[in-house]
């Protein structure tokens, strides 16, 4: 009776295991840190599907180093608290990397514990500068930095003639850098500042910084925050009677802007990374988008599709999932099949090369700047 109580609680135990070896033997996690509540969801939800679709080709092409591939998604919710909550959980959970990162300020608190964690962290929209000197070396920016959307931006405006410049940020990671580098870069250039200014996240109410816009009356305004606050600024400055020239930050490159703005976004120009309407090569892309999901990709869907690419390029070039051994093959990158363009890295670990765009609203939408 005991050996027949052993043997049962052995063939119990062999169960067991042979039960945990599939999901082992499955394959690879990749953990994607986007926000999916909060203002920013549609992007973060955006991103999330557009890596989706890489894992889907990965896994049609044999997967990575022979195994399948599966995302497992942490809600940051553009909120550094959130964030790094997410993030634990993430770093915990087993998997090889991490692609992602929208809003600047909740991704700078997840570095660290993706470095201790030794996690490749692919980073696909969040471009503050703060993100540089706050990354323990694991982490990489594939989408191009503030100071890269100041030297476009700097450029547009001198090309239009504008002297002097209102600046509104909301005082986050992403648009306070912005805002603050251009404020730099123009005034270096013997420009003024007529305003700068910081308002709340989620006001209703533009009035009183719009009172001193008009008062100050400068070429043009400078939005360096998000879309879902930035089109209900513009609104209210034309129908306030501003004239001038109303420019938004890459965090405003959303068609959503234009179902805020309304009319006031006329004309209105942005500075954008490049989206997947105005890349030819992202066609078969933004089509297997459409077939999945039943719409047309956002702004950040063809770095996040990129960043999923890029991260198995680098364990395919390791020969191996050791993060060590990963990380280095993304210093070394030298990858040629981005939808965005190709991808190296400076000593930094950002992009070697300025991926900006301009656009100009046009009919309710966004076209390329002439």
């Amino acid at each position: 009776m005991l050996r027949l109580v052993r043997n049962i609680g052995i063939g119990a135990a062999l169960v067991l295991a042979a039960s945990a070896l599939p999901s082992m033997a499955q394959g690879l996690t990749v953990g994607v840190q986007v926000p999916t509540t909060g203002s920013e969801a549609t992007y973060g939800q955006d991103m999330a599907n557009a890596i989706q679709i890489a894992i889907d080709e990965i896994n049609a092409a044999g997967g990575i180093l022979g195994k399948q591939v599966s995302e497992v998604v942490g809600d940051d919710a553009c909120d550094p608290q959130q964030a790094t909550n997410a993030a634990t959980k993430l770093a915990s959970s087993g998997v090889v990397g991490i692609v992602g990162g929208y809003c600047s300020g909740a991704t700078v608190p997840t570095l660290k514990i993706y470095g201790d964690a030794k996690l490749p962290f692919i980073i696909t929209a969040a471009n503050s500068t703060k993100l540089i000197p706050a990354n323990p070396g694991n982490a990489f920016m594939i989408n191009s930095t503030g100071n890269d959307q100041v030297a476009k931006a700097m450029e547009v405006f001198t090309k239009r003639g504008l002297k002097s410049l209102a600046i509104v940020n909301e005082g986050d990671a992403y648009s306070q850098d912005l805002a603050e580098l251009t404020r730099k870069a123009w005034t270096d250039a013997g420009n003024t500042v007529a305003a700068f200014e910081t308002v709340n996240k989620g006001e209703q109410d533009y009035s009183a910084v719009v009172t001193k816009i008009k008062a100050a009356n400068p070429d043009g305004v400078f939005w360096t925050a998000y879309y879902a606050d930035g089109g209900l600024l513009i609104r209210q400055l034309r129908e306030a009677g501003y004239q001038g020239l109303i420019a938004v930050g890459d965090g405003s490159n959303s068609p959503d802007l234009f179902k805020l703005a309304g009319e006031a976004a006329e004309g209105v120009i942005g500075f954008s990374n490049p989206t997947a309407e105005f890349l030819p090569g992202a066609k078969a892309f933004a089509d297997a988008y459409m077939a999945k999901f039943g719409n047309a990709p956002g702004p950040y869907a063809p770095l996040s599709y990129d960043g999923m690419k890029l991260l198995a390029w680098a364990i395919d070039k390791a020969g191996t999932t050791d993060s060590a051994a990963v990380i280095e093959a993304l210093k070394g990158a030298d990858f040629k099949d981005g939808l965005a363009g190709p991808i190296s890295f400076n000593k930094d670990n950002t992009l070697a090369r300025s991926n900006f765009i301009v656009l100009e609203g046009k009919n309710g939408t966004w076209a390329l700047a002439e």
